[in-house]
């Protein structure tokens, strides 16, 4: 084999010890269709490949070793346990991870990829020596279906191949530049490297089992996968402080995206709790609508125009012609997500049930709407040939929502106890008419224009009404309620009212002063001192991180630059060494919380940063409703 290309190394190295395999002590891998999760002690405890939706071959991350994973790692032991790695990184604007070992005067990296592109979804670790001479061993422990199967594994011509379950059809391929060799159930190679040597493996998933997929120069694989995301990268248009933060957010949403559709999941991950022994624990890995766009519409900002009109094809696709919108789809567009228990996983801490599938596919969140058509119209505006094209959507989501816009419904946060009329909601239903009305004034698309002018007249004047509270100088989070929302602060940010309204300014001053606490963090809602929270589970929750991205953001677009920043600086010193964040944090045990690493997350570090910057300004509003 050819010596590997030279990685450019990122100046930020996570050297953080390890103290246990907390949410914020992994890092990701990802190819834009599945993806993995690797421990500092060289784990890859999380892998779903083809597809971020596919079952776990490794599940380690929510049960034990029993349910699989593959660690290379030095054999040395100290106290029992393997030597830790001495530091791990990106290398350069990519998602090729390599962590580092030392001891002695030995010294070896290994670096951790997926490989992009339309191949064979393919998993590549190399181990290259950096000085001396370093034993390693590679232990390969498949238990397909979520840690549920052990499976057979058979060798075709020197290579090994991991048969998965009937359903998921297809085999697991292992090919090795050292020796392997089968121990039970595992697959386990013990191997030396020195300086300049390297030895690579590669794990490759083939449908079918009739003949494994061709062998790749995984060093070629290695470049391709390093050009990828450095070209990827370089498209970033922002120049302006923390850029370096803004690029590895930036490649974060671009592991989340599922090339094939343009699709773009919450996370790559299930059931990592938002409260350590909680039950707050759900299945990420679809692609929420809402969630798709306000992503689509960062990537937009910072200049990737191509995935954000990829995604919005694709959520016109799986969502239009079936009767009413889900909230989110399969990234293949698929509307049946069951949400079942997986009774064998003890989930991580302890923190059970272990969830598949979603169950607030079926709820009715009305602001999904206002989602849609806010950021298709800020496409069609961005990309004038579609506006047509997409103007028809908007006034095709007007329509339907005219039915449906009164009813109380589960909200942004998925409350699953009682619906009720949430503000949030219906501010977004009136940003789903106004959009439509601009885009049929603009002539990009025919639709009842007066009937659509007064609707949006009559909803502004009802929120306004009813979703207003004179004492506290504050919208609320539903009508006739005197609590806050952290939501209402996104809310404020669609041109309901102009900037300098009493009404905007005193609605982010209460969130700041009510939900804001004293660590800098915002909570979404309040469920401290409850028996069971908002949501209608018992139990609290860490603080939501998007919610501290959103005040940021509305700080800096009603002119305090300087609180803004104070805010972000708060969100941004809770990133991993990596520069990932999960869903939450906690403060009081100094660790994150939630699937991980979270896009709504990233996009809140975004949205914050693109106000600093001058890129985002509030949407002018087309009414501004009667003074109070």
């Amino acid at each position: 084999m050819s010596a590997l290309p030279a990685i450019p190394h990122q100046h930020t190295v996570d050297r953080v010890p390890l103290v246990g395999p907390r949410i914020e002590d992994h890092a990701l891998l990802g190819d834009q269709k599945g993806s993995a999760l690797v421990r500092r002690d060289g784990s890859i405890v999380w892998l779903c490949m083809p597809r971020f939706d596919d079952a776990a071959v490794f599940a380690h991350l929510l049960g034990t070793e029993q349910h699989g994973f593959w660690q290379i790692a030095p054999t040395v032991l100290i106290d029992g346990t393997v030597v830790p790695a001495t530091g791990r990184q990106y290398a350069g604007n990519s998602l090729i991870l390599q962590t580092t070992w030392s001891y002695g005067t030995a010294s070896a990296v290994v670096s951790d990829f997926m490989v992009p592109g339309g191949g064979a979804p393919r998993l590549v670790r190399v181990v290259t020596g950096l000085s001396g001479t370093m034993t390693l061993r590679s232990l390969l422990r498949a238990r397909p279906d979520y840690g549920a199967t052990v499976p057979r594994i058979v060798e075709v011509d020197g290579r090994h191949a991991i048969d998965l379950p009937e359903g998921d059809g297809g085999r697991l391929w292992l090919e090795a530049t050292v020796p392997v060799h089968v121990d039970r159930a595992d697959l386990v190679s013990e191997f030396t490297v020195t300086a300049g040597q390297t030895v690579t493996f590669g794990l490759s998933w083939r449908e079918g089992v009739d003949s494994p997929p061709p062998v790749p120069a995984d060093d070629a694989l290695l470049k391709f996968t390093l050009d990828f995301w450095e070209a990827w990268a370089e498209r970033c248009t922002y120049s302006g402080p923390d850029r370096k933060a803004v690029v590895r957010s930036l490649l974060t949403l671009g592991a989340l995206i599922y090339a094939p559709t343009g699709a773009i999941v919450a996370a790559p991950t299930t059931s990592l709790p938002e409260e350590i022994g909680g039950v707050r624990n759900y299945d990420y890995r679809y692609a929420w609508l809402r969630d798709g766009a306000l992503t689509a519409g960062v990537l937009r900002t910072y200049g990737f125009l191509r995935e954000a009109l990829a995604w919005a094809c694709w959520a016109v696709q799986a969502s239009h012609g079936q009767g009413r919108r889900q909230i989110m789809y399969g990234v293949g567009g698929e509307r049946e997500l069951p949400e079942r228990e997986l009774g064998w996983l003890p989930g991580y801490e302890r923190s059970a049930p272990v969830r598949i599938g979603n169950a607030a596919a079926d709820q009715l969140q009305v602001d999904i709407y206002g989602e849609l058509a806010v950021e298709l119209h800020d496409l069609a505006q961005a990309e004038g040939s579609w506006a047509r094209r997409l103007g028809s959507v908007i006034v095709a989501l007007a329509e339907e929502l005219e039915q449906i816009w009164g009813r109380p419904d589960s909200g942004i946060w998925e409350m699953r106890g009682p619906q009720r009329h949430f503000t949030h909601s219906k501010i977004m239903a009136w940003a789903t008419f106004d959009r439509a009305v601009r885009a049929i004034e603009a002539g990009h698309a025919d639709g009842p224009l007066e009937r659509w002018r007064a609707l949006r007249e009559t909803i502004h004047a009802e929120v306004c009404e009813r979703g207003y509270d004179a004492d506290l100088n504050s919208f609320t989070q539903s009508y006739g309620s005197q609590e806050l929302d952290a939501s209402l602060l996104h809310a404020m940010l669609v041109g309901f009212l102009p900037a300098d309204d009493k009404r905007v300014i005193g609605t982010i001053e209460a969130v700041q002063r009510e939900l804001g606490t004293d660590d800098g963090f915002v909570l979404r809602y309040r469920t401290a001192g409850s028996d069971v929270g908002a949501d209608g589970f018992p139990g609290d929750e860490g603080r939501f991180l998007i919610c501290t991205g959103w005040l940021a953001e509305a700080l800096a677009l009603i002119g305090r630059p300087d609180d803004a920043r104070i805010v972000l600086d708060s969100l941004l010193a809770v990133r991993n060494g990596l520069g990932l964040l999960a869903e939450e944090y906690d403060p009081c045990a100094g660790r994150q919380l939630g699937n991980f690493p979270q896009a709504f997350t990233h996009v809140g570090h975004l949205g914050a940063t693109a106000a600093l910057a001058g890129l985002l300004a509030f949407s002018t509003p087309r009414l501004v409703g009667a003074e109070l």
